[in-house]
This record gives C-alpha cells, sequence and structure tokens, in this order.
C-alpha cells in the first residue's frame, strides 16, 4: 500500500468538502480511530460517502434530519469488507476530530488522521478492517516519518465525555499486535 501527493494508491476516492489547509507548517503525527455507522447500527448503503459529501437524504432515515445539517469529514473509512475509502488527502485537515485535546495540544483535526471504521462501539470489527487499518497505519508512517507507533489514539481518549468510539469493541491489543 503507498501514499502518492498525499492519497492512498488503492483506496477510492470520494472526495470530501468539508477539508481545508493544515496550519503551515503543520504535518500529522497522530492517527485517531473513529467508527461510524448510519443509520446508527447499520452497515452499508453509501450513507456514509453521502454524509461526508453533504448529500444525505433526509427522506432515507429519519436519523438524517438530525445530522443533515453538519459538516464533517473524516480522511479514510474502511468499510467491513474491508474497501477503502478515502475523502481527503492526509496533507490536508480533515474535520473529524471536534472540539479535542491530545497531550496538552489542541483542535487535534490540525496534526492528526482520521480513520472512521465502519461500526459502532457495541459490535466487534471484522478482521479485514483491523488488517486494513494496519496497512493504512504502515503507509501513513512511510510517508510522515513522525508518526510513531504509539500515535495511535481513538476519538474517546481526544473527547473524552462527548465521544465514545472506537468503542469496547475495538480491539486495541489486536490491532497493536499486526
Amino acid at each position: 500500500m503507498k501514499i502518492v501527493d498525499g492519497w492512498l494508491t488503492t483506496a477510492d476516492v470520494c472526495e470530501s468538502p468539508n477539508q481545508s489547509e493544515r496550519p503551515v507548517g503543520v504535518s500529522p503525527d497522530l492517527l485517531v480511530v473513529h467508527n461510524i455507522s448510519l443509520p446508527p447500527g447499520r452497515f452499508g448503503g453509501g450513507f456514509v460517502e453521502a454524509f461526508f459529501q453533504n448529500q444525505l437524504n433526509t427522506a432515507d432515515h429519519p436519523y438524517f434530519a438530525e445530522i443533515s445539517h453538519l459538516q464533517v469529514s473524516a480522511h479514510v473509512l474502511i468499510e467491513r469488507t474491508g474497501r477503502l475509502v478515502q475523502f481527503v488527502s492526509f496533507d490536508k485537515r480533515a474535520w473529524h476530530a471536534g472540539v479535542s485535546s491530545y497531550e496538552g495540544r489542541e483542535a487535534c483535526n490540525d496534526f492528526s488522521i482520521g480513520i472512521e471504521m465502519e461500526g459502532c462501539d457495541e459490535v466487534p470489527y471484522t478482521l479485514i478492517q483491523y488488517q486494513m487499518l494496519s496497512e493504512v497505519h504502515k503507509a501513513l508512517q512511510t510517508y510522515y516519518p513522525q508518526l510513531s507507533e504509539q500515535s495511535v489514539t481513538g476519538h474517546s481518549d481526544i473527547a473524552p465525555g462527548r465521544k465514545t468510539d472506537p468503542g469496547k469493541a475495538f480491539n486495541w491489543r489486536y490491532f497493536k499486535s499486526l
């Protein structure tokens, strides 16, 4: 797996308008693991891509009316099948972390990469998702040498009390063993 000009060569590209430039002189040194399912607890259907492109159809599900006004994104989505979808170049700032702090540094979007795992807090992730996350992480470490093996955290760790993902179903020990 390779990254060229901020894009994974093996990912499907579905560019999101919800992105911006990183601050001058800042490059990513943190990987943030998230989860997402739309509607909650359901997988597939292309709703995450629509959400990250501000194109959710509120008639498709009542929950979508609650979130359709949000403008969010992540760098990559890892579907349950292992399919990779990239929304934002790693060289740019995706809008994934919200109000956040990591080791005393505020505004984690500025210096992090957001990876969404298709899932929810209570449902185990698939083995292929862990494998793909590991491969993406290794490719990122090659592209950004300052991104260490230890510089991986969950959304819940940078936004405690506000976020719970990737949830207790995420097997950190297994991911780190890869």
